[in-house]
């Protein structure tokens, strides 16, 4: 028969084994002879030596054991990590292969192309294939707008990514040049890339073909001014000579034909003044708009536009009541365009408020925190001068409040009480406030009024 192979003992076991002998000795040997004894006891002093030696032992294999469970839960965490990064590199991939409509192109830190989604390959005319590790990005641009055009990649490259190393991000229309040779205008918003270790990798350009919309904003301002001249032109020349007809000494006009030909002219006016909003409004879109800034004394602009809306004020059945500080308060602004601001607020307050109601105009001082929070009375934040216009006329509803400032925006409560209007006076005085760097904030609910607070820097 072929003998069992020894079996080791376990870690923690060979110490008490060896014990449990030593005891048996030691007993064996008190019943012995002398020489015997002297024998024995350097036996026992042998066996203390094993004893070290085999507490050692255990310890190393305890420590054995410890590592071998380590390795083996390293090794299973190893594998986890590993399928979660490439789980999230299948989803990333598999969002950006999704976006068409956009080109989603990444770059190394000096520009050489190694992402390119489906839209880059629709909007450039290129497969993935003949770009990737191939192109540099500065390829597709048009080189006048790379400063030197004639320069090398590397210098066209930090031209095109500067704003945005600078700032972080950069959003800008850049001239796209297809492979058939088509020039496209995108908006491209250029971010960098970091690794996983918060190392900058590279960069991300995001672009969006604005060629077709850009093109009808042209078109529109170009239609918008050109209609505007024309029309100012022959409106000019009829309020010239109603004035005229009017004003005629000679040939009196009898008390009907004056009745006539004043609702002849104030039509004239208020078209002579929509023709004026929309070239206005084409200036601020154009970035056209200039003030001429003097020192102007806001508490003079504000009863200009109380006298200007008394009268229709009046007529409608709406009391103005207004609070003005006694020694005024001093800006820096264009005059005109600040009376046109007061003007339309205080004539958009009367226009809305029902016969009955009233309207407020307050002027006093203020203060802006840093953060854009504008409160009454002094502090520590940015000293300016405050203009509420608080009316108690049909209000607006809280979710029409944020497109207020939009160009021929109507909210549902005008188009409800048939209140006139084309829907530029807030959006021209949200221009000339923002000019003059002030805010322009409103407060309102439907059925209960509206508070328009203009703040405006002191001089």
């Amino acid at each position: 028969m072929t003998a069992a192979p020894a079996q080791r003992p376990p870690a923690g076991r060979v110490v008490p084994a060896l014990v449990a002998v030593a005891v048996a000795g030691v007993v064996v040997l008190a019943a012995a002879p002398s020489s015997v004894l002297v024998a024995g006891v350097a036996a026992v002093v042998a066996l203390g030596a094993v004893l070290e030696l085999a507490r050692r032992l255990d310890r190393q294999l305890a420590t054995v054991g410890e590592l071998v469970a380590l390795e083996k839960s390293t090794a299973e965490e190893l594998v986890v990590a590993t399928r979660m990064v490439r789980a999230r590199a299948e989803t990333m991939t598999s969002v950006i292969d999704a976006v068409t409509e956009q080109s989603i192109i990444g770059t190394d830190r000096d520009g050489l192309v190694r992402v390119w989604n489906p839209g880059a390959e629709r909007m450039l005319g290129l497969a993935r294939a003949d770009v990737v590790r191939l192109r540099s990005i500065v390829d597709f641009h048009d080189p006048d707008e790379l400063a030197p055009a004639d320069g090398p990649p590397a210098e066209r490259f930090a031209a095109l990514v500067q704003a945005a190393r600078e700032h972080g991000s950069d959003v800008r229309d850049w001239s796209y040049l297809t492979a058939d040779g088509r020039r496209l205008t995108v908006s491209v918003a250029i971010t960098p890339r970091t690794d996983d270790d918060g190392e900058q990798a590279g960069w991300n350009f995001v672009g969006t073909d604005m060629t077709e919309a850009r093109a009808a904003e042209r078109l529109k301002d170009q239609f918008v001014s050109l209609i505007s001249h024309e029309l100012r032109t022959p409106l000019s020349s009829i309020l010239g000579y109603l004035e005229l007809v009017m004003d005629d000494e000679e040939q009196p006009l009898t008390a009907e034909q004056r009745q006539y030909l004043g609702t002849v002219e104030r039509n004239a006016h208020r078209l002579l003044r929509l023709v004026g909003d929309l070239l206005f409004t084409a200036q601020v879109d154009a970035g056209k708009f200039v003030l001429r800034p003097e020192d102007v004394d806001l508490a003079t602009v504000v009863r200009a536009a109380e006298d200007t809306a008394r009268v229709t004020a009046a007529g409608r059945g709406v009391t103005i009541d207004v609070e003005l500080p006694a020694d005024g308060l001093l800006v820096r602004g264009d005059p005109q365009r600040l009376g046109q601001a007061c003007d339309n607020l205080v004539s958009n307050a009367v226009k809305f408020t029902p016969p009955g109601g009233s309207v407020t105009l307050r002027l006093h001082r203020g203060r802006r925190d840093a953060d854009g929070t504008v409160a009454d009375g002094a502090g520590t934040g940015e000293p300016v001068a405050l203009l509420q216009v608080r009316d108690t006329g049909v209000g607006i509803p809280a979710g029409e409040q944020g497109q207020l400032f939009t160009s021929f925006f109507r909210a549902s409560t005008a188009r409800r009480n048939a209140v006139p209007g084309v829907g530029l006076g807030l959006t021209i005085t949200k221009a000339i406030t923002t000019a003059h760097g002030g805010s322009l904030d409103v407060v309102s609910a439907e059925g209960r009024g509206t508070t328009f607070t203009l703040a405006l820097p002191l001089a």
